[in-house]
Parts: C-alpha cells; sequence; structure tokens
C-alpha cells in the first residue's frame, strides 16, 4: 500500500467484525475500532470488544448511540401499526452503521469504513460495486441495498465470501478468545427474538382484537392482534380450515388478517417506493434478479423504474412478497449478481 490510508471498524465484540479488523491491519491499513452501544445489555459485548482492540494494539471507540437506536425501535413498531412486516436491518445499515458511523469516520479523518459482513466488494478508482458472495448461504449483501451510495466507494469487507468456519479458524489463529462465540441473534434489540413481547410493551394499542377472514370475506375467527400475522404466515393461526393456509394479507384500517391457500399468496408483481440506487439512476426497463426477504434467493425478472417508485414483473411467482421488507435488487455482471440498489415492498398482485 502506498499511502496508508485510515480505516473506522464497526467492531461488535464477535467474531466476524474482530477478524475483519485483523485482516485490515494486517494489510497495512490504519485501523481504528468502534463499538456502538445501542441498548441497555452492551457490557459484555463490550467488553470483548475492549479486550480485542487491546490486543491489536488499536484505539476503541466506544459510542453512545442509544438515542439513535430509538429511531429504529420506533421505525419497527411504525410499521407493524401499518400492518406491514419491518425490516430493521436493512434500516440500521442505511441509518446507523453507515450513516451515523460513516460521519463519525469521517470526523476522525477516516478513509473507509469495515465491518465484518460477508459480502464481496470491489474498488475500481473511485467507485466500488457491492456482490453476492459465492457463498451463497452466508451472503449479507441483502442488508445493504438502501444505502447511500456515495459511501460504498469507502467501504471495505474483509471477511467477503469465506465460510463461517474458516472465519472462525482465522479467530483462533489471531489469538483471540472469541473464537467459538456464538452467531448475534437474529434482531438485536429483541431480547430471546421474542418480537411480540417488545411490541406489546412498547405499543399495547397494537393488541387490538380483529377478525380473521377467509378470501371471500367470510368470518373464521377473531385474533388478538394483527402485529402477530406475516405474509405467507402457516403455523399459529388458531384456526382450522381443513386444508393448509396462508396468511395472504393483512389489512390496518379494518385490523382484519385474511387467510387463503398457496396459489394466492404466490405473486408475479411487486410495487415499492422509496427507491435506492447504488447505480446511476436508471430510467428504462431492465433484466434482473430480486431478492424480497433476507434468506431468498432472488427470482429473475424485468424492473421498471419509475423516478422514487419501481415495479417488478418476475418471470415466475414469488411466494409472500410481504409489504415493509426490502426488494433487493441484483444485475448480473461478470459472471455474478451486482447489487444495485432496493425499494421498500409497498404491495404485490
Amino acid at each position: 500500500m502506498s499511502e496508508k490510508k485510515k480505516v473506522l471498524i464497526a467492531m461488535s465484540g464477535g467474531v466476524d467484525s474482530s477478524v475483519a479488523a485483523a485482516l485490515l491491519l494486517k494489510k497495512g491499513y490504519e485501523c481504528e475500532g468502534a463499538f456502538m452501544v445501542t441498548n441497555d445489555h452492551a457490557q459484555g459485548a463490550c467488553a470483548d470488544a475492549q479486550q480485542i482492540a487491546k490486543q491489536l494494539g488499536i484505539i476503541l471507540h466506544v459510542l453512545d448511540l442509544r438515542k439513535d437506536f430509538e429511531n429504529i425501535i420506533d421505525y419497527f413498531c411504525d410499521e407493524y401499526r401499518r400492518a406491514r412486516t419491518p425490516n430493521p436491518c436493512v434500516y440500521c445499515n442505511r441509518e446507523i452503521k453507515f450513516g451515523r458511523l460513516w460521519k463519525f469516520a469521517l470526523e476522525q479523518g477516516c478513509d473507509f469504513i469495515a465491518t465484518g459482513h460477508y459480502i464481496e466488494i470491489e474498488h475500481e478508482s473511485d467507485n466500488a460495486a457491492i456482490y453476492e458472495t459465492s457463498n451463497s448461504a452466508k451472503d449479507q449483501s441483502y442488508v445493504l441495498a438502501m444505502i447511500d451510495k456515495q459511501v460504498v466507494p469507502h467501504i471495505l469487507l474483509p471477511i467477503s465470501s469465506r465460510e463461517k468456519d474458516q472465519t472462525r479458524q482465522l479467530a483462533a489463529e489471531f489469538g483471540f478468545h472469541i473464537e467459538n462465540k456464538p452467531d448475534s441473534q437474529e434482531i438485536c434489540f429483541i431480547p430471546d427474538d421474542d418480537h411480540i413481547a417488545l411490541l406489546e410493551e412498547r405499543c399495547p394499542d397494537l393488541s387490538r382484537r380483529g377478525r380473521i377472514e377467509d378470501i371471500d370475506g367470510n368470518k373464521l375467527a377473531d385474533h388478538p392482534g394483527i402485529h402477530r400475522y406475516t405474509i405467507g404466515q402457516r403455523r399459529g393461526l388458531g384456526v382450522a380450515m381443513g386444508k393448509p393456509a396462508y396468511v395472504s394479507k393483512l389489512d390496518a384500517q379494518s385490523n382484519t388478517v385474511t387467510l387463503a391457500e398457496k396459489p394466492a399468496v404466490l405473486k408475479r408483481e411487486l410495487f415499492g417506493s422509496g427507491t435506492n440506487w447504488l447505480i446511476d439512476t436508471p430510467s428504462e426497463p431492465f433484466r434482473a434478479k430480486v431478492k424480497v426477504r433476507y434468506n431468498h434467493k432472488g427470482q429473475t425478472c424485468t424492473v421498471y423504474p419509475d423516478g422514487d417508485k419501481v415495479r417488478v414483473c418476475f418471470d415466475e411467482p414469488v411466494f409472500a412478497i410481504t409489504p415493509g421488507q426490502t426488494a433487493a435488487i441484483y444485475v448480473e455482471q461478470k459472471g455474478r449478481w451486482r447489487l444495485v440498489g432496493g425499494a421498500w415492498i409497498d404491495s404485490s398482485d
């Protein structure tokens, strides 16, 4: 490296971000770490991050972002009030990790920000492209679909397409005490992964009884709150229809949950808004692959951009396209799938 570049690494005290920091140091970057305090239960993770930073001989900034993170929780609750299923990880990556934290990195004179995500990124001149990893089972590119494209050239992702076992092996080789630390839970601010309990504590107005009906409007049962349901849900419905039934629609205004057989939950079109492009804004339709949720492998389609909005026409029907989730848009490039943007899903047809 002809000129030593400075990097701020988001360090959670976990295996991935710790190994990312060590790899960047090994490559010759000037590194500083940042631990983000987002709740009142971060002491253990913070202590792990501090120990790793000390071991690596780097500064660790401990940032109290609890007030900032309240906005993430407010968004989470507000989406459920609208009978939508939110994606807090996508929202957090845009607002906190690659928003608030990047601003702090600039204040520290950093050239880059780094995380322990399993995502491939290629830099060329003053630009960069994000790709789905070859290890598709671990790929996390979906969560970056809504970040500001101006930040992308300043992102380093040293974990790239490694297998998790390889990352743990590196942690052991670096002598980190956290080599066998379990992966973090799916949503970091929800204890025991019980989002229902959090919602009912913070938003008691959601626990309002309503109607469960079939697609013909016939009443099947009552429900204890629309926040307990999501599109495509099959288990825990409390209704026996004599055949497999899925949640096909949620209506916040009427407080109604609609159940149907699987064909009614398969859709060919998606409508989104708040579109975010990581490339120059396209004006013409184009071929792509779109993922409608984090663990979705994606379906080939044609994307029709329209200002802030987007319409996606899939080649094959897609199951459980859910309002509130993110549609992550990829185009094929060099035999790989490049992430080029995303939108918040509003509806499907």
